[in-house]
């Protein structure tokens, strides 16, 4: 039973969602046909004065069955099961009576377009609970009334972005917004409210469904929603480069809708919903962004016989970039934190911008300057190692160099509890030779974090040929109660996400070797769904210190009586930074010219260090070399046993490094492709690039079978 059906004396039933065997409500097929009986039950009543939908979990409705959404496949059938919820909400809104929305928690997606089809909506005012339409972010709409409803409740304009942008509110700010109609202080409160309303409100309908109803703020023929509609077009084109389908069918659909009456406006939101629901981008999105994160944040990597582990004291080592932005947001967890470097001073100076840090989330409302003030007193900052003495987790975050980060770990490790955990926050060294400094090298282990810390949300977590498993354990339920998501992954030079991005700046790199306009190459970047071209992000990483990289694996392998290969960017790095001295953004130059009083500008002595080839390749060339490098390289590290499963490579892919979000990742790049397809384009690249392309054995293989990745 999903819906239990209560009429008290007054008249009035409570629909009381409690979806089985769920720790929370979701609009999936049960729900959907109880809900469906409920209001048929609702028709047959004689002495009926209202209805209140509320809900027996901690939420009201989480949102939609996800994997409901994703087994859509026909848009026959998809557009039939969408026009069949919608028209059982249309049913509840014109039963001809008071019905209103108990939330006594969180109401997303489907569950808001629930408590939008009720005439009333009251919260209960609890920090936690979340009030929007994130479908964006799945590359979906809100299919169940949400565009039609609320762009008919707020107007074009203050609708726009609840619907576009995938932000959810708090209650209060649900309230500000107008997507909320009242505040609760309690469970008790919220129900009392809802009576109180309904009682004056014998015939209540929506404002839609009255005569002589107006769009708030005008429609599309209106000069003014005229122009945003024409900016809002513009802004949705630059930001997603035709890739996310969602945000323009939203703006489409809000338009078309308002020229005509609801029900024609709902239909056209269950055609542009069928759309996407049945398009790959939406398929790959709901598969990452939804089942995969999922699995990966449940702890599909954690070793399942370890109990929980808990941290207490974190010790930071190097307050710089990397170690302040750790600091923060250990502190922010509610963990203690020993900041430490060279001299006090240096310490201190993390801990400003720790503060400065801070000071920005109070100006945006997110913390109080109690709160603040908390946060700061968790972190003690000096340049005593001895004070790293209580610590039950140290991460090093010191200059990428072997020497350096032995040297810190051997002073540190011997004043350590015999269970402390030792972490390196190298991007590139191998963890089980930076183990070979520690007395403890089973308590060693790597935990990679992105830059800038405090936005960044995945932490890659590398394990060493000795690392236990309870190391394992106590570093993902470190990243855990960061917030932050965690992939594992086995020990190897550049472990998984430095190792497949470099691909995407070493292949910028070649093209610009080869005689391809710079601009052009970094439109194809922009274009393939990177956040940044190939060489505008070699800038932001620093070209001195990748030159330092390559210079300590040369050393490296060396040292085991091999050879380094020599790629286009060693060419192309040895001009920039070795000739010309110019080593990225921190230094003012790189790639690009980076002008105090205006925007950066690709640097035009480019053109002379590099001239421009007769034969200028196509987008479409350049974009597929950017990538099928990428996801050839993960290929090959899910072959070595690096990445040990494909959520892992296509999530890291993702939130490491920015890989087209709208392909699912890096892997399902490939799915997204077709493997006999990829194979065969990656063989012509191969064919006219150079061995880099060349496909595994594994994918022919796969690819021959006709088989995909899960």
């Amino acid at each position: 039973m999903a819906l239990h059906y209560d009429k008290d004396a007054e008249g009035i039933v409570t629909l009381t969602m409690d979806t089985e065997d769920r720790p929370v409500n979701l609009i999936d097929e049960a729900l959907q046909v109880e809900l469906e009986q409920a209001i048929e039950k609702l028709e047959s009543e004689t002495s009926l004065s209202g209805v209140i939908l509320a809900s027996a979990k901690d939420t009201f409705v989480a949102g939609a069955d996800m994997a409901m959404l994703e087994k859509m496949s026909n848009p026959t059938a998809a557009f039939a099961a969408v026009e069949g919820t919608k028209a059982t909400l249309r049913r509840l809104e014109t039963l001809g009576c008071p019905v209103v929305a108990a939330m006594n928690g969180t109401a997303l997606g489907g569950g808001l377009e629930l408590a939008l089809a009720c005439h009333h909506r009251i919260a209960l005012d609890r920090p936690q609970a979340r009030f929007g339409f994130p479908e964006v972010t799945f590359g979906l709409l809100p299919g169940g009334g949400g565009v039609t409803r609320l762009t008919r409740m707020l107007g074009l304009q203050a609708a726009f972005p609840h619907l576009t942008e995938g932000r959810t509110l708090d209650a209060s700010s649900a309230l500000e917004a107008g997507i909320v109609d009242e505040l609760a202080p309690d469970k008790e409160a919220l129900m009392t409210q809802a009576r109180d309303w309904i009682k004056p409100h014998h015939e209540s309908r929506q404002p839609w469904d009255q005569k002589g109803f107006r769009l708030p703020g005008g429609g599309p023929d209106k000069p003014a929603v005229a122009q945003m509609v024409s900016m809002a077009t513009a802004m949705i084109l630059k930001s997603t480069r035709r890739n996310y389908p969602a945000p323009m069918a939203i703006l489409s659909t809000m338009v078309d809708g308002a020229l005509v009456d609801f029900d024609t406006a709902s239909r056209i939101e269950s055609r542009a919903f069928t759309e996407l629901v049945t398009g790959k981008v939406a398929k790959n999105m709901i598969r990452a962004f939804w089942f995969q994160m999922n699995e990966i944040n449940k702890g599909r990597s954690r070793p399942k016989d370890v109990p929980p582990q808990q941290v207490h004291t974190v010790g930071i080592l190097g307050a710089g970039l990397m170690g302040h932005g750790i600091a923060y947001v250990t502190a922010l967890s509610g963990i203690d934190v020993v900041l430490k470097d060279v001299t006090q001073a240096q310490a201190e100076s993390g801990k400003e911008r720790v503060a400065r840090l801070l000071e920005g989330r109070v100006r945006k409302g997110r913390l109080t300057e109690d709160d603040q003030q908390t946060v700061l007193e968790r972190i003690r900052a000096t340049g005593d190692v001895a004070d790293l003495s209580d610590c039950d987790l140290v991460i090093e975050a010191v200059f990428e160099d072997r020497e350096v980060k032995a040297a810190v770990t051997r002073e540190t490790e011997t004043l350590l509890a015999e269970d402390a955990v030792f972490a390196s926050n190298t991007s590139t060294l191998p963890i089980t030779s930076l183990a070979a400094a520690a007395a403890r090298p089973e308590n060693f282990i790597g935990l990679h974090f992105f830059s800038p810390v405090h936005r960044m949300k995945l932490v890659e977590i590398i394990v060493g040929e000795q690392t236990t498993p309870t190391t394992l354990a106590k570093a993902f339920d470190f990243v855990r109660r960061l917030g932050k998501t965690p992939i594992v992954v086995n020990d190897s030079r550049g472990f998984f996400t430095s190792r497949v991005f470099t691909t995407y700046v070493d292949e910028g790199m070649a093209l610009l070797k080869e005689g391809q306009n710079p601009r052009a190459i970094e439109s194809a970047g922009l274009q393939a769904g990177l956040p940044l071209g190939p060489l505008a992000v070699s800038d932001e990483v620093n070209l001195g210190l990748a030159v330092h990289v390559r210079e300590q694996t040369r050393k490296d392998l060396a040292a085991e009586g091999r050879e380094m290969p020599r790629l286009a960017s060693d060419d192309v790095l040895e001009i920039l930074v070795n000739q010309e001295g110019r080593l990225g953004k921190a230094q003012g130059a790189g790639f690009y010219d980076y002008p105090e009083d205006g925007p950066k500008a690709l640097w035009p002595g480019l053109a002379e260090l590099f001239p421009l080839s007769e034969t200028q390749l196509s987008q479409t060339e350049m974009m597929d070399r950017l990538t099928f490098r990428q996801a050839l390289e993960a290929v090959r590290c899910l072959d070595e046993g690096v990445v040990t499963s494909v959520a892992d490579a296509n999530i890291g892919s993702v939130l490491g490094w920015g890989f087209a979000p709208f392909k699912g990742g890096v892997i399902q790049f490939i799915n997204d492709r077709g493997l006999p397809a990829f194979v065969a384009r990656a063989e012509a690249l191969e064919k006219a690039y150079g061995a880099q392309f060349r496909p595994p054995e594994s994918l022919v293989r796969m690819a021959e079978a006709g088989e995909t990745f899960g």
